[in-house]
């Protein structure tokens, strides 16, 4: 096991180069001169090429691209990740803060999801076809196939505006978790459940269901068995929702005003601060290929015969 992990670990650092790399080239693919975007990002109101040859200087663009690229590398891997264009501001003393307010809102939202998912999904394949399978499915459908932007307007107007129950916006107490929480498990667990339940399905007509019904084994017993079986495809799903739901936070942040990763890029996008959206692309492409190396170690461990593959 523990070969395992070295080995796919390794496998891990050339494709974080590979995104590093193009992260660092997006800024120089732009239609407009990196130096000029900065100026206009600071808002000076005449850019002369004078000024642009300058500021080239300053910020170290007129020397070569690789030494550039390797300069800003080591910096990121110090979490340096340079200094805003607008608010002059290191970027980290910004991402890093909006980070944990993400990081808090998809920690609360995973639990759910995954809670959910797991519940409906057994749910469904034991009672295949039945009406309440049937039911679960067609309203998972119904509200999956709403946008999350307009279910978290419904439900402001509805807890918020006209009940008085919950905050519209804002990370001021523990209520200010509900509705985005809810918007976020609901646009989800409805895909997430029927994964869980086409595993349990599948299990279900595996042959040691047969041997152990035969065998008087407990059905509660087989049903367990079912369930561990089945969690070793949900693993693989859950662990790469997590970095999908943390980046997938932008809508939901900026309708309830919540001062995490998304409402942070979306400003910086809007203005063209490069470094912070470098930032954010960095940091959302090394938590996928983290929790896809989770992923695989997770399974690695409950079932050995996949070590083989690497």
């Amino acid at each position: 096991m523990g070969r395992f992990i070295v080995k796919r670990s390794l496998l891990s650092i050339p494709l974080l180069l590979i995104i590093s790399f193009i992260t660092f080239a997006f800024q120089y693919l732009a239609p407009l001169d990196p130096a000029e975007v900065v100026l206009q990002a600071q808002g000076v109101p005449q850019i002369t090429d004078e000024l642009i040859a300058e500021t080239r200087t300053a910020l170290g663009m007129d020397r070569p691209f690789l030494i550039r690229y390797f300069d800003w590398l080591g910096s990121c891997l110090q979490l340096d990740f340079g200094s805003s264009y607008v608010t002059g501001k290191p970027v980290w003393s910004m991402l890093g803060p909006a980070f944990l307010h993400t990081a808090k809102l998809t920690f609360v939202s995973v639990i759910a999801i995954i809670a959910l998912s797991i519940a409906l999904g057994v749910i469904c394949a034991l009672r295949e076809g039945n009406m309440l399978d049937r039911s679960i499915r067609g309203v998972s459908f119904f509200l999956t196939s709403m946008p999350s932007y307009w279910l978290a307007a419904l439900l402001i107007w509805c807890f918020s505006v006209k009940l008085d129950w919950l905050p519209t916006s804002g990370m001021n107490s523990y209520q200010s978790y509900v509705l985005p929480v809810v918007v976020m498990t609901i646009s989800y667990a409805g895909i997430y459940f029927r994964i869980v339940r086409s595993s349990m399905l599948s299990n279900l007509h595996e042959d040691y269901v047969l041997y152990g019904r035969a065998c008087g084994l407990p059905e509660k017993t087989i049903t367990l068995h079912i369930i561990r079986n089945s969690m070793q495809v949900a693993v693989s799903v859950f662990c790469m929702a997590i970095p999908i739901i943390l980046g997938s936070t932008v809508v939901v942040e900026n309708i309830f005003a919540w001062p995490g990763l998304g409402t942070l890029t979306i400003n910086a996008i809007l203005g063209r601060d490069f470094p912070i959206i470098q930032a954010y692309v960095l940091v959302l492409a090394a938590a996928f290929v983290l929790f896809n190396t989770v992923s695989d170690l997770i399974n690695a461990a409950l079932n050995p015969k996949t070590r083989k593959e690497i």
